[in-house]
């Protein structure tokens, strides 16, 4: 039983067990070494949300909405426009791209809330 143990315990690996020394003589461990910056989970949910964006903003919102939002936000490589550099585009006021954006967002915040 003894040694049945000692195998087990034998291939084990402490992530945290010095495995090395970096230039300044500082202990550096495996979790040093495998761990990154980059939070996958929140990754994954961000491109989740990012994927039902897209989608709402194609399945929901009329045409001008669409143009609008993508104008607006720089979606798809685009350059993100002032509302002012949308009306002129547009041909309408500034306050009415607003009114039309604000609309829009708040269409997609239902949709993301439900």
């Amino acid at each position: 039983m003894y040694f049945r143990s000692l195998k087990k315990q034998a291939v084990e690996v402490s992530l945290s067990e010095p495995i090395d020394s970096d230039k300044d003589g500082s202990a550096l461990s495996l979790m040093d070494v495998i761990s990154s910056d980059q939070d996958m989970e929140a990754d994954f949910e961000l491109s989740d949300s990012a994927e039902h964006l897209y989608k709402y903003i194609f399945t929901h919102l009329d045409e001008r909405e669409r143009e609008i939002i993508i104008m607006r936000y720089g979606l798809y490589g685009r350059t993100p426009l002032t509302q002012k550099e949308i009306a002129a585009r547009k041909g309408i006021s500034r306050s009415y791209v607003s009114r039309i954006e604000k609309k829009a967002l708040e269409k997609l915040r239902v949709l993301f809330e439900a």
